[in-house]
């Protein structure tokens, strides 16, 4: 079997052709791509443990250590004025219109018998829990931890997937692939896709579907491992994070000190959650526009505007049994 690799191939695939063909009638040519195909996976490698060195060396360094006695006393301040801030926290809770039991709940005024582990201590508790998923405080804290966390891509997500063809769709900015889901299957296609429309910049665009996503784990691993060990895992760096693993807080994730006003930062936490979910149902109409129009959800919203009665989902769906 003939194998052909272009220079947009993942390594993978030349890997295949090696197997496919054997080491006799591999042209050198073919050879050169599989090897340059490699030569970038390791380069992607490299670059992904770029960030694991630097840290442990700034950790061990005087610089590191220099770093960590500022943070140290930093520390020390916070954690004094800790018992405070949550008292001002408790208490805005308890004068916020969203928590607590006079909070709103997903039936309105309809009566209902609402869980008693649900009390309204968390942000966006509406007493939802129709399949008892929560009545664990272990497994509470944990699904609380994913939604918080699934919430914030969705709404990242969202951005990319609407601002790039908005752009597009005005004229401000020409993409090759402005279309959100069109940009995976140009690569399944083994087509090239530049960073930001821009010519060239493409530090993993050249590569196939698998390497991209080799890419995506390697270099997500420090984040995840991050989370995972805690907000108290940058410490070694001298950055200190006074909040929890949620709402970590501190120059790094709170740059414009929202938390300072413990009142405020209560109603901001509902308005994150529901803005979070609001991204996640989005997402599930993303996806369900681009299975039935194939188009992006700007155009979708364009073409409705300019005449909703034929551009609708139940015009959409009448069509499909015609």
């Amino acid at each position: 079997m003939n194998v052909e690799v272009s220079s947009s191939t993942s390594g993978f695939r030349c890997y295949s052709g090696l197997f496919a063909k054997s080491p006799l009638t591999l042209s050198q040519d073919q050879f050169s791509r599989c090897r340059a195909s490699w030569q970038e996976l390791a380069g992607v490698v490299v670059f992904s443990a770029i960030p694991f060195t630097a840290v442990k060396a700034i950790a061990n360094s005087p610089l590191g250590e220099t770093l960590q006695r500022r943070m140290q006393e930093k520390k020390q301040v916070a954690l004094q004025n800790a018992s405070l801030y949550k008292a001002l926290a408790e208490n805005a809770k308890k004068d916020s219109f969203w928590y607590g039991e006079e909070r709103p709940r997903w039936l309105g005024p309809i009566p209902f018998d609402y869980p008693s582990y649900l009390d309204g201590d968390l942000p966006g508790d509406y007493g939802f829990d129709i399949a008892g998923l929560s009545q664990d405080p272990v497994a509470f804290k944990r699904y609380y931890n994913f939604e918080i966390l699934h919430a914030r891509w969705a709404m990242l997500a969202a951005l990319g997937a609407l601002i790039p063809e908005l752009l597009d769709l005005v004229g401000a900015f020409h993409f090759v692939e402005p279309v959100w889901w069109r940009v995976g299957y140009s690569k399944l296609q083994g087509e090239t896709l530049d960073y930001l429309g821009i010519p060239g910049l493409h530090f993993a665009g050249s590569q196939g579907v698998i390497v991209i996503a080799i890419c995506q784990f390697l270099l997500m691993v420090g984040p995840e491992y991050a989370r995972y060990c805690g907000i108290e895992a940058l410490e070694p760096l001298g950055i200190y994070l006074p909040g929890d693993i949620n709402y970590p807080g501190g120059v790094l994730f709170d740059p414009l000190n929202l938390s300072g006003d413990p009142a405020g930062f209560q109603e901001l936490k509902v308005k994150e959650i529901k803005n979070g979910r609001l991204a996640m149902v989005a997402w599930l109409g993303f996806y369900a526009q681009a299975a039935l129009t194939g188009k992006g959800p700007v155009q979708n919203l364009v073409d409705h505007i300019s005449d909703p009665l034929h551009n609708n989902i139940i015009s959409l769906l009448g069509s499909l049994y015609k």
